[in-house]
């Protein structure tokens, strides 16, 4: 499918993919908001619940245990995010981009958390290499990331 011109309900879509340095800031952006969020219930866990820093600090679970736990709340959080900000993150405000599906329309809840999964998969960010930037959670997902101010969207009826 060829995703800059597309022809839908007599109305033209015109779908400009988000460079890739605009898909990297989008990382670091969502990657720094994640860190300060999880600093912020953290500290609101340890208010309210101070015997939970106990069984941290008690807790053999080991390195990699906590770092799955700590990637599958990051994919989470950002299929969360994508899903109710209907295609957008902090990242994607900031720098004026947004996910949508193949044919320009919003995507789904069930889409953005798959989405977020996918940003899960060990070295999924180096599938974002190149030009134009199509990485896997795109890709399997017939998403796109596109530049708000230079495309002309679906609009849904």
């Amino acid at each position: 499918m060829d995703y800059n011109q597309e022809h839908f309900l007599g109305s033209e879509i015109n779908l400009v993919q988000a460079s890739t340095g605009k898909r990297f800031a989008n990382y670091i952006i969502d990657t720094i908001c994640y860190y300060v969020l999880v600093f912020i219930l953290g500290m609101i866990l340890g208010l309210v619940f101070p015997q939970y820093f106990d069984f941290v600090e008690t807790s053999s679970g080991g390195e990699l245990l906590d770092r799955i736990v700590w990637i599958l709340i990051y994919g989470a959080l950002m299929g969360l995010l994508e899903g109710v900000l209907k295609g957008k993150t902090p990242g994607k405000y900031i720098t004026g981009t947004i996910a949508v599906n193949e044919d320009g329309s919003t995507i789904s809840m069930s889409t953005a958390f798959k989405r977020g999964f996918i940003r899960m998969i060990p070295f999924c960010a180096f599938s974002a290499l190149g030009s134009p930037c199509y990485p896997w959670q795109d890709k399997w997902t017939n998403t796109y990331v596109i530049d708000q101010k230079t495309s002309v969207l679906r609009q849904d009826v």
